[in-house]
C-alpha cells in the first residue's frame, strides 16, 4: 500500500500528487483519528487539518519518503495538539460510535468491542496508546512508527512491549467486572 510520491515543483503535479495521497489515505487516517480522539466529527475535522498541512508541505516531502508514515506523523501531531489543548484523552468505544463507512474496519472487531478492553485502552497513556494503535489497529511497521513518532525503531519496540505489558496489567482487574 505504501507508495512513494514524486512531486515536482509545478502546481499541476502537486495537485495530482495530493489527490492520489488523499484518495489513498483519507479513510485510513480518519479511522486512526477516530480511535485517538473518540469523536468521529472531531476526527473528520482533524483529518481535514492533517491534509491541509500535508498539502502545504507536499513539495518539501523528499522523493524517497514514505508518504504513509509522513501522513501518520502529521495526523498524530495534529491529534495530540488538539488533545493537549482540551486536556482530553479519551478513547472511542471503537466500533459502537463509528458511523462513518470508512471506520467500519474488520481488524479484530470482536476483541476491540469489549467494554473491558475499551476501558483498559482509555487508561493507557498516549505515550503507549499511540504506538499500540498504530501497530495493532493501523498495521504500521515498527519502522513506520519510528518515522511517525520521530524515535528509533528500538524505542518503538520498547514502547510496544511496555504498552502490551501495561495493557495486560490494567486489563486483569477489569476482567472481573
Amino acid at each position: 500500500m505504501d507508495r512513494i510520491l514524486v512531486v515536482e515543483r509545478s502546481a499541476q503535479d502537486k495537485e495530482a500528487a495530493f489527490e492520489r495521497l488523499f484518495e489513498d489515505y483519507h479513510a485510513e487516517i480518519f479511522v486512526y483519528l477516530c480511535r485517538l480522539v473518540g469523536d468521529p466529527h472531531q476526527a473528520e475535522d482533524l483529518a481535514q487539518d492533517t491534509f491541509v498541512k500535508a498539502y502545504k508541505a507536499l513539495t518539501r516531502l523528499p522523493k524517497d519518503a514514505n508518504a504513509r508514515a509522513w501522513l501518520y506523523r502529521i495526523s498524530t501531531n495534529t491529534a495530540l495538539d488538539w488533545l493537549r489543548r482540551r486536556r482530553l484523552i479519551a478513547w472511542l468505544p471503537l466500533f459502537e460510535r463509528d458511523n462513518h463507512p470508512a471506520a467500519q474496519t474488520s481488524f479484530t472487531e470482536a476483541s476491540l468491542e469489549s467494554v473491558a478492553v475499551q476501558r483498559t485502552l482509555a487508561r493507557l497513556s498516549a505515550r503507549y496508546r499511540v504506538p499500540l494503535v498504530l501497530y495493532a489497529c493501523q498495521g504500521l511497521s515498527t519502522q513506520e512508527i519510528a518515522e511517525v513518532l520521530s524515535i528509533s525503531r528500538g524505542a518503538v519496540k520498547t514502547r510496544l512491549f511496555r504498552a502490551r505489558e501495561k495493557f495486560r496489567q490494567l486489563y486483569a482487574p477489569a476482567e472481573g467486572e
